[in-house]
């Protein structure tokens, strides 16, 4: 007989979600009319990484009309578009959520978090605290330059892919086709997961 959840190990980083928050996350989702499901990614590579992108869940979840439904694991990644060793690495995750907020709204909450934690976007590929980008809406495909769905590099960077597959093997990718297939077309250089790391659903 297995010894119960609580008695294990308290610190809630290093243990799977307890059955009990999956439970209250689902039965916050009756308090969403014909919610939509929206994929985020996160990245930050500045100042304390993994806190950030933690706050960054939270904020989420702290938002009315989003749930957030699941948390990728971390990867840890080398700048684009930058002279190799000219900025600190990132660390990447994605989230899925359920959402009743339409696209424009859900974008104008992902800009809120990052000048909560002083995104600058002072130039193209610069460092940054924290950025949140709004991957796929539900089977939404727009090419409104505001906000483009989905996002119209996601299908090629291995950063996005691999943690949303991850957490959701059979994800599929508006006008592009399932996430696992994008990932095996894509380098996964410079992309690697940190096993020590963990994010954690909001309680």
């Amino acid at each position: 007989m297995t010894a119960p959840f609580s008695q294990g190990p308290t610190d809630p980083t290093v243990q799977p979600v307890p059955a009990s928050v999956v439970e209250r996350v689902d039965a916050a989702d009756t308090t969403l009319q014909n919610p939509k499901r929206a994929v985020l990614s996160l990245g930050s590579n500045l100042g304390n990484r993994l806190e950030t992108l933690q706050g960054a869940v939270d904020a989420l979840e702290d938002t009315p009309g989003v749930r957030v439904k699941a948390v990728s694991p971390v990867y840890e990644t080398e700048p684009w578009g930058v002279e190799p060793g000219s900025q600190p690495s990132y660390f990447n995750a994605v989230v899925v959520v359920k959402t009743t907020l339409p696209p424009s709204s859900l974008l104008e909450r992902a800009h809120a978090i990052e000048e909560a934690f002083h995104r600058v976007r002072d130039e193209r590929w610069g460092p940054r605290t924290i950025d949140v980008d709004i991957v796929s809406y539900a089977d939404v495909v727009s090419d409104d330059p505001r906000l483009t769905l989905p996002h119209p590099r996601a299908h090629e960077r291995a950063f996005v892919l691999a943690p949303w597959h991850d957490v959701d093997p059979d994800a599929q990718l508006p006008g592009h086709g399932p996430v696992a297939g994008l990932l095996t077309a894509v380098t996964r250089a410079g992309v690697a997961p940190r096993a020590d790391l963990e994010l954690h659903l909001p309680e």
